[in-house]
């Protein structure tokens, strides 16, 4: 039996979406993709990987205001 994981479709999903030329886009295509991609992170964020990104962008945060001081 096939499974497939939900935000690795996603994933892949918003890739080739991405890779298309932005002049080429309806609004209601950009809206699509704007949704797909908030799918993509709530599916994402409770997970180990998601929690590693948190993480390493809020050291990326404090690390940036830390060096505008």
């Amino acid at each position: 039996m096939l499974t497939i994981n939900v935000a690795v479709l996603l994933a892949v999903i918003v890739f080739f979406r991405l890779r298309r030329r932005t002049h080429s886009r309806s609004r209601n295509d950009e809206k699509l993709t704007v949704v797909i991609v908030l799918a993509l992170g709530v599916l994402i964020a409770p997970t180990p990987a998601g929690q590693g990104i948190v993480n390493l962008l809020g050291q990326l945060a404090s690390g940036v205001t830390q060096a505008g001081r």
